[in-house]
C-alpha cells in the first residue's frame, strides 16, 4: 500500500522531478560558468600525455593532428550549443534528448546512452588513474621510490578515490561551480608549469632525438595508437548540454548567447594549455618523453611536486563534471521506470557503488596511455568529432554541397575513420602492458593477485 501510494505521489509530482535531478535542479548560471565548466571537462589526463602523443605521431603529423582537432571540435562545439534549443519553447538539456530529435525517440537512446555512458565512465577511470600516478609521483619525489614494491600505484588510486566519495554528495551541477573553478584554475596552473619547467630544463639538455621509436608491438600501431590519445584530449562535448542546462533562458536572451561565449573562451584558454604542453614537451624530451610530462621532469623538484598537486586537485572536480551526468541518468532511470523514492538514501546508493566501481577497474587497469588511446578513438571520437555533424545535418538540413553541408561531412569521414582505426593501437597497447605484467616506464611490476 505504501508502495502505491508512493507511486500516485511520484505521478501527481512528476514535475517536480526536473527540480531534483542533478542536471536541471539550478539554472541560475551563466557565461563564466560556462568557460570554467568547459575548462574543468576539456583540460584533463588528455593534456599531459599530448607530449607522448606527438613522439608517436611525429613532428608533421602530430601538429596538423593537434591543430585540426582543435578547430574540428570546437566547430563541433558550436552545432552542439547552437542545437540545444533550435525549436522554439524546447530545450535539449542532455545529449540524449538531442539524439532522440534527431534519430528518433527509441534510435536516438541506443545509439547517444551508450556512447555516452562510456564516454563518461572511462574518463572517470582514466581520472581515477591519473589522479593515483599524481599522488604516486608526489610521493615519489618527495621520499624516494625505493619503496615502490610496498606502496603500489593501486594504494594511491584508492587514496584519491576516498575524496570522489565525500565529492559525489554535492547534489547538482551547480552545487560543483566552486569544485569546478578551483579545478579549471589547476588545468592552467599544472600545465604552464609542463611547459615553462620543460623549456627551462630544454635549455640544459643535449641531443634530442625526435624519429620513431617502437614502443609496444610497433611503430605503426603506436601510431594509430597516438591518433586516440589526441581524441581523448576533446571529450568536453559529452557535457556541453548539461552544463548549457544550467543557463538561464528567454525568447530575448537565448542561453547559446552566455554559453558560446563561455565556450569560446575556455577554448582560448584549452589552446594556452594544449599547444606549448604539447609542442615544448616534445621539443625538450623527444621520442624519450614519458606518457605523462610531469614523469619525465624531477627538477626543480618542488615545482613538479606542487604541480602533481594540481593535478590531482583538477582531477577532483573534473571527475564530478563528468559522472554528474551519469547520476542524472541513473537516478532518473531509478525513479521514473523503476518507481524508487527520490531520496537521499537512494542519491548516495547510487553514487558510491558509482564512484566503487570506476576505482575498481582503475585498479585492475593503470594502464595511462593505452586507455587514452583506446576510449578516446572507440568513443570519443563518435560524440565528439561526427555524431553532432549527422544530428546537424538532420535537424539544420544545410542545401547539398553547399560549405555547411561538406564540412560536416569532412568532419563525419574523418571522425569514422578514427573511430575505425585509432582502438586498434590503444588495444594492442593494452593487450602489450597486460601480458608484460608491467606499468610502462616504471620500475614496479604489478602483482600477480
Amino acid at each position: 500500500m505504501c508502495y502505491k501510494m508512493i507511486n500516485l505521489e511520484l505521478q501527481d509530482q512528476s514535475f517536480d522531478l526536473e527540480d531534483w535531478l542533478p542536471i536541471t535542479a539550478s539554472r541560475n548560471a551563466n557565461w563564466y560558468y560556462s568557460a570554467f565548466h568547459n575548462v574543468t571537462a576539456i583540460v584533463g589526463a588528455g593534456v599531459l600525455g599530448l607530449p607522448y602523443a606527438m613522439s608517436e605521431l611525429g613532428w608533421g603529423p602530430g601538429v596538423v593532428v593537434l591543430i585540426l582537432s582543435w578547430v574540428i571540435t570546437l566547430y563541433t562545439l558550436w552545432q552542439m550549443i547552437e542545437m540545444h534549443e533550435m525549436f522554439e519553447g524546447r530545450r535539449f538539456d542532455r545529449y540524449h534528448e538531442l539524439g532522440q530529435a534527431a534519430f528518433g525517440k527509441k534510435l536516438g537512446l541506443y545509439i547517444i546512452v551508450p556512447l555516452q555512458l562510456l564516454v563518461e565512465i572511462s574518463v572517470c577511470i582514466v581520472y581515477m588513474v591519473t589522479g593515483g600516478k599524481s599522488l604516486k609521483n608526489v610521493h615519489d619525489l618527495a621520499v624516494g621510490d625505493d619503496k615502490c614494491t610496498k606502496i603500489r600505484i593501486r594504494h594511491f588510486i584508492m587514496i584519491f578515490a576516498s575524496s570522489q566519495f565525500v565529492l559525489s554528495l554535492l547534489k547538482n551541477f551547480n552545487s560543483i561551480s566552486g569544485v569546478s573553478l578551483v579545478a579549471a584554475v589547476m588545468s592552467v596552473s599544472y600545465s604552464t608549469i609542463a611547459w615553462v619547467a620543460s623549456l627551462r630544463k630544454g635549455a640544459t639538455t643535449g641531443s634530442v632525438e625526435y624519429g620513431y621509436k617502437k614502443r609496444t608491438t610497433s611503430v605503426p600501431l603506436d601510431f594509430l595508437s597516438a591518433l586516440g590519445e589526441m581524441a581523448f584530449a576533446y571529450a568536453g562535448h559529452n557535457v556541453v548540454l548539461e552544463i548549457q542546462a544550467t543557463i538561464p533562458s528567454t525568447p530575448e536572451n537565448p542561453s547559446k548567447r552566455p554559453m558560446w561565449k563561455g565556450a569560446v573562451v575556455a577554448y582560448i584558454i584549452v589552446a594556452f594549455c594544449y599547444f606549448p604542453v604539447a609542442l615544448v614537451g616534445f621539443q625538450t624530451f623527444g621520442n624519450n618523453v614519458e606518457e605523462n610530462i610531469l614523469e619525465s621532469l624531477t627538477k626543480p623538484k618542488a615545482l613538479v611536486i606542487v604541480a602533481n598537486m594540481f593535478v590531482v586537485i583538477h582531477l577532483l572536480g573534473s571527475y564530478q563534471v563528468y559522472a554528474m551526468p551519469v547520476f542524472d541518468m541513473i537516478e532518473s532511470v531509478m525513479i521514473k521506470k523503476w518507481h524508487f523514492s527520490p531520496t537521499t538514501v537512494l542519491r548516495f546508493t547510487i553514487r558510491w557503488t558509482f564512484v566503487a566501481a570506476t576505482m575498481g577497474i582503475a585498479v585492475g587497469l593503470p594502464y595511462y596511455s593505452a586507455l587514452l588511446s583506446f576510449f578516446g578513438g572507440f568513443v570519443f571520437a563518435p560524440t565528439t568529432y561526427f555524431i553532432p555533424c549527422i544530428m546537424w545535418l538532420i535537424l539544420k538540413k544545410p542545401k547539398r554541397f553547399s560549405l555547411s553541408w561538406c564540412i560536416n561531412w569532412f568532419c563525419i569521414i574523418l571522425g569514422l575513420l578514427l573511430m575505425i582505426i585509432a582502438p586498434i593501437g590503444g588495444l594492442a597497447k593494452l593487450i602489450y602492458h597486460i601480458q608484460k605484467g608491467t606499468l610502462p616506464n616504471s620500475k614496479c611490476k604489478l602483482p600477480k593477485n
